[in-house]
């Protein structure tokens, strides 16, 4: 399944795009993030948040190309969408990590409670950004602004759930 889910993202990562909601290398980053926090062993709740982002991420990404190339119908966007869910869940499900005996904050599981938290913060960041830049008459307050609102962001949030599980 692992080797499925890596030939997607560079299915994905193929097509060249001029105009795209999220980049590519914003996508990279979050998916560099969820490989960095599972190996340093983090907390499942922020390896959660970078999964709810990159799920977020790869579906504006992969949902622009579509619009691009004029491709869609009634509802596309939310049947595509639970499939990207179901594409990250259902190996993490079978891998026995989402499931009661895991961790749990809140009285959710920790891993799915930060995928939902991760997918939310994602989706807040990349509404700032865009009206950020409609304020600015649809150009960027800095470089690279449409990576590092969601970045940051995302780096905020796992910053304070490290701290709130750590106690």
């Amino acid at each position: 399944m692992k080797n499925i889910l890596i030939l997607l993202f560079i299915f994905i990562l193929s097509f060249p795009c001029r105009v795209l909601a999220i980049c590519p290398v914003c996508s990279i980053t979050v998916a560099g993030g969820v490989g960095l926090s599972r190996w340093l062993g983090i907390d499942d709740t922020i390896s959660g948040i970078w999964i709810g982002g990159l799920i977020i991420s790869l579906a504006t990404w992969f949902f622009s190309w579509l619009n691009k190339k004029k491709i869609g119908f009634k509802f596309y966007q939310l049947l595509l969408l639970i499939i990207f869910y179901l594409i990250a869940l259902l190996p993490l499900y079978w891998a026995g990590l989402i499931d009661r005996s895991c961790g749990q904050l809140w009285g959710f599981n920790k891993l799915l409670l930060g995928i939902f938290l991760g997918s939310l913060i994602f989706s807040i960041s990349m509404f700032t950004h865009n009206s950020l830049k409609k304020k600015n008459n649809n150009k960027v307050y800095f470089p690279f602004q449409k990576v590092v609102i969601p970045i940051s962001f995302l780096i905020i949030a796992s910053i304070i759930f490290y701290f709130i599980t750590k106690c």
